[in-house]
């Protein structure tokens, strides 16, 4: 009996509100957004596109994207 005494009588430490923990609703559409950018045009598939780190990841989006404006820039003149 005592040492439930003693649980219940220890003053609470942490008194935190967890809001740092978790990925925003942002931020999981924006990596949805290039898991299906990569699917459409660069033929990758979803698993590949998941498992790759986060820098690479948005390496590929970004040369992707570069790599569509070039290929369109003869088309707009």
């Amino acid at each position: 009996m005592s040492a439930l005494l003693a649980v219940k009588q220890r003053p609470w430490r942490c008194r935190w509100v967890l809001t740092f923990f978790g990925l925003t609703d942002e931020y999981i559409e924006s990596v949805y957004e290039e898991f299906f950018f990569l699917k459409q045009y660069g033929n990758w598939s979803f698993m590949e596109a998941h498992s790759l780190p986060v820098t690479i990841r948005k390496w590929f989006v970004k040369r992707l994207l570069k790599h569509m404006e070039m290929k369109n820039a003869p088309r707009e003149r």
